[in-house]
């Protein structure tokens, strides 16, 4: 076996990173579910798993699916940190909204060192999180795998703090700033229509409606249960 450290391009990071998060989700990482999370073809991603597997980085099952190693965890939340990181000091020292970090980050996290990457963290005052709400992981490799609900798993009469938002989409972002609902942000839920109808929040007294496939994306947590207010 070649040394693991030759086969970690970009490439393979993005796919460990990848196969990282949808087991966080949902347990074995399936080879349709790596090409659509990364928009190749399934053929394509049948490769990577072969020569990520042949270097000790994925286990492959037959009809179930990959899992990440021990090591190919470590590249994973490796590169995740990176990320995270760059995008945090993105937003902190020079000023990026938080929707146009993700795709910048993306292409500096094969190139920045682990010095950087760390003086970064640094000056910056040590992070935890992401200006998305994502958990950092540590120079030490560990972090917060905590699963929260999403606003769209709740019915009326829940006071919730928003702690994580979807970054897969700028425009998304861009849309949930202008209503308020950002990481650290406290939100009651109103009001919840049937058959994947609007829901109502209150934030800081005001009224708000979202759809449904917009709430998935808003994870939060609970804080207690709340009223709603009198017409």
């Amino acid at each position: 076996m070649k040394d693991k450290e030759s086969v970690i391009t970009g490439p393979a990071e993005d796919y460990l990173k990848a196969i990282y998060e949808l087991e966080l989700a949902g347990g074995a990482a399936s080879t349709n579910d790596i090409a659509q999370r990364l928009s190749f073809a399934p053929a394509s991603v049948t490769g990577m798993i072969r020569r990520l597997a042949d270097h000790g980085l994925l286990a492959y099952e037959r009809y179930r699916g990959v899992t990440l190693t021990k090591a190919g965890r470590r590249v994973a939340l490796r590169t995740l940190r990176r990320h995270r990181i760059i995008e945090a000091y993105l937003v902190e020292t020079l000023g990026y909204r938080w929707d146009n970090v993700h795709e910048e980050a993306e292409r500096l996290e094969h190139a920045a060192s682990e010095e950087l990457i760390d003086k970064m963290a640094a000056a910056i005052g040590e992070p935890v999180v992401d200006p998305h709400g994502a958990p950092i992981p540590t120079r030490e490799g560990t972090v917060d795998e905590t699963q929260y609900c999403s606003l769209a798993d709740l019915g009326p009469g829940h006071r919730v703090a928003v702690v994580r938002v979807s970054d897969d989409d700028p425009e998304v972002l861009r849309y949930l700033a202008s209503l308020g609902i950002m990481p650290g942000v406290t939100v009651a839920v109103l009001a919840c229509e049937p058959f994947d109808g609007p829901i109502t929040l209150a934030i800081d007294n005001e009224r708000i409606s979202i759809g449904t496939p917009l709430a998935t994306q808003v994870m939060v947590d609970m804080i207690g249960d709340t009223q709603a207010p009198s017409h």
